[in-house]
């Protein structure tokens, strides 16, 4: 099992480790409930060192990237960040991932860690423009810096000025006394916030610079238990739960990052389910009755008819209610709709509704 750079200050801090994408990784330090209310309501730092991060450069590097991702990567510009898929040839997913624009020739693609290999094999298979590839995963460190105090935490440690950037773009710059640091307005928890990409050898360094800026703002560490309730919170698909191989962008409700205004990979089979309909989509899922509806359970109509299954669910600690993602029958997928999740062989009462998630 691969460490992160981080990983022994993880353990000296008391967190409970797991195996998560064959990484030891940290799920929660004080509490899952407490750290996703410090990230809502604060500001909490997720070491997420565990991403794999690909460097695409030269004449055609934007040529390969256009080929192989739904999303239209030509309208990027330099410090510009895109959400984006990677479909496979039989109507799923193979990973989402987002794009960094370094400059006109240069690109970094973030991947998920269980997919780092897989997903650069899938894009080398495509490599016939002769883009450089580097994969850089193993040598990089990140840290996502989540919560409505982060930009005025993080503020002092660098020149770049925080407040300002737009969701969805990056800036370099000097960081905790170190140059060159790619700072990026993104993350995965609806709390805003900043990711923060550097070499491992700096990763001591950063993350003492960054816990002693917001000591003033009751900045925590956070584990993936408590980034996986965010998210979910979010409406944000987990790959490997609410996508995958089988899975349609489309389906998914990532139309909005599956552009036609290009080729890609089955890009007309995609364009033909969006012009014949889907038969299934996903939605997110508020409980009426009590229980909660768990990965993979089923869902029914009132009559205990199969209609499609749950992807995601929790108790959210925020909302203090049972919420869940999942696939059902088209006809089901109307805001409002009565369903009924599979719990024991129980029918529990549930409704369609559209997330974000709210009170």
């Amino acid at each position: 099992m691969k460490n992160t750079a981080l990983t022994d200050i993880h353990i000296k801090l008391g967190a409970k480790m797991v195996p998560f994408a064959g990484y030891n990784m940290p799920v929660q330090y004080a509490g899952i409930n407490a750290e996703h209310e410090t990230v809502r309501n604060g500001v909490g730092v997720f070491d997420v060192s565990h991403m794999g991060e690909f460097i695409i450069k030269g004449e055609h590097a934007l040529d390969l990237i256009q080929r192989v991702t739904s999303n239209d990567a030509s309208k990027l510009y330099d410090g510009k960040v895109q959400y984006s898929c990677l479909p496979n040839k039989d109507g799923g997913i193979v990973d989402d991932l987002l794009v960094y624009r370094l400059d006109e020739k240069t690109y970094m693609l973030v991947v998920n860690a269980s997919n780092i290999e897989k997903d650069w094999d899938w894009i080398s298979a495509f490599n016939t423009f002769g883009a450089e590839m580097k994969n850089i995963s193993d040598k990089t460190s990140l840290l996502a810096v989540q919560g409505p105090k982060a930009a005025e935490a993080l503020q002092s440690l660098t020149d770049i000025d925080l407040a300002s950037m737009e969701y969805y773009t990056f800036k370099k710059g000097k960081f905790a006394g170190l140059d060159n640091i790619l700072v990026s307005a993104t993350g995965y928890t609806g709390a805003g916030g900043f990711e923060i990409y550097f070499e491992n050898s700096q990763a001591e360094h950063i993350w003492n610079a960054i816990f002693k800026a917001g000591e003033p703002f009751g900045m925590k560490p956070i584990g993936l238990g408590a980034r996986d309730t965010l998210r979910l919170e979010m409406g944000f698909c987990l790959y490997g739960n609410d996508i995958d191989d089988t899975t349609s962008p489309l389906e998914a409700g990532l139309g909005w990052v599956t552009k036609f205004s290009k080729e890609f990979t089955n890009s007309a089979a995609l364009q033909q389910q969006k012009q014949e309909g889907i038969k299934r989509r996903l939605v997110g899922i508020e409980m009426i009755d009590r229980g909660i509806p768990r990965h993979d359970y089923p869902i029914v109509d009132a009559e205990g008819n199969n209609i499609g299954r749950v992807t995601s669910g929790t108790q959210s600690p925020s909302l203090q209610k049972a919420i869940g993602m999942g696939y059902v029958k088209t006809e089901f997928a109307k805001e409002g709709t009565e369903i009924y999740i599979s719990i024991r062989d129980n029918k529990v009462k549930a409704k369609v509704v559209k997330p974000p998630f709210t009170a």
